[in-house]
């Protein structure tokens, strides 16, 4: 029988139905976040990981806000991070998301792991929208449709992979957070269903217009997704994917620039605004670390660049 989750608040700090090892592992795990923090978070998946060894096997249950509750195994070397209330995670992402929470859009979770942001985005406090979370990973999905179950399914999920054409692909890998369609085809893993995004609006998930926020975070694969969302592009969105740090040629955005009519926007740390790119030089100064994503955004929508200039007004405001 499995045990009940541990819950623990993250506006207040406080943890609730766990054994005295296991609050002292929380402990261990909020200072190896901060002291790690200071160099990218090197080295913590991997010791996390091994404390998680020593935990009974359960999940916990993080309230994030008054109505989402993200649930995720205790010990869990990626997402224990959270236990840090001084950690902001993809602090640019929620930026756009919060200022967009009065906007009519939907959320497409490409990759969506155990939907961390469709949690968030079909919360109250962040608008309440309609999301559809798609993860490939069976192990995955199962974690992902647990949150929706605890979410009041108010958000959908789709057990496939984003690709540039229907079909079915093999899924490999050996961490959770980074299983990828992008290996070789007799790589150990499962096969999964594979889905373009162009296909959502044939299948009636989506309209063809609308707007859309597209989180890409397809491991590899990033290319092939915007190759398949050619009519989903033409509508009112923003692609939302990762730079790898690893990644010193800028492939996705290289893409993005040479291939499409989309503009590419990202967040530059050092001025706290979102700015457009045209020259890759800048993510040369912006990506500092190797073993992390950075995010970049894609649009060709007047109406979702007029956003990102609503941020940098209000980020401009903040300052003074």
């Amino acid at each position: 029988m499995a045990l009940a989750p541990i819950q623990y608040d993250r506006t207040t700090g406080v943890l609730e139905g766990a054994n005295a090892w296991e609050q002292l592992a929380a402990l261990t795990l909020i200072a190896g976040s901060k002291v790690s923090s200071l160099f990218a978070h090197r080295g913590y998946n991997m010791c996390a990981n091994l404390l998680r060894k020593t935990l009974p096997e359960r999940d916990i249950a993080m309230r994030l806000n008054a109505d989402a509750i993200f649930a995720f195994p205790y010990g869990d070397g990626y997402w224990s991070k959270l236990l840090n209330r001084s950690l902001s995670y993809e602090s640019e992402l929620e930026l756009l998301f919060l200022d967009s929470r009065d906007v009519d859009y939907v959320l497409i979770d490409c990759g969506a792991n155990y939907g961390y942001w469709s949690v968030l985005v079909s919360s109250a406090p962040f608008g309440a929208h309609k999301a559809i979370a798609i993860e490939p990973s069976s192990v995955n999905f199962a974690k992902l449709s647990n949150n929706a179950a605890i979410s009041g399914n108010r958000f959908e999920v789709l057990n496939c992979a984003i690709g540039a054409v229907r079909g079915t692909a093999r899924l490999s890998g050996t961490k959770h957070e980074a299983f990828s369609i992008a290996g070789p085809a007799n790589a150990v893993g499962e096969d999964v269903p594979v889905l373009a995004l162009d296909n959502l609006i044939d299948d009636g998930k989506i309209a063809a217009t609308g707007r859309y926020l597209v989180k890409l975070d397809v491991e590899g694969v990033e290319i092939d997704a915007i190759r398949g969302g050619t009519r989903l592009l033409q509508a009112d969105t923003v692609i939302l994917c990762e730079e790898h740090g690893s990644d010193r040629a800028h492939t996705v955005s290289r893409y993005i620039l040479d291939h499409t009519q989309l503009k590419l926007i990202v967040h530059d740390p050092v001025s706290n605004r979102f700015e457009t790119l045209k020259e890759l030089s800048m993510l040369d100064r912006i990506k500092t670390a190797r073993n992390i994503g950075y995010n970049v955004f894609a649009t060709s929508s007047a109406f979702w660049e007029e956003r990102f200039h609503h941020l940098n007004a209000r980020a401009g405001r903040s300052v003074h």
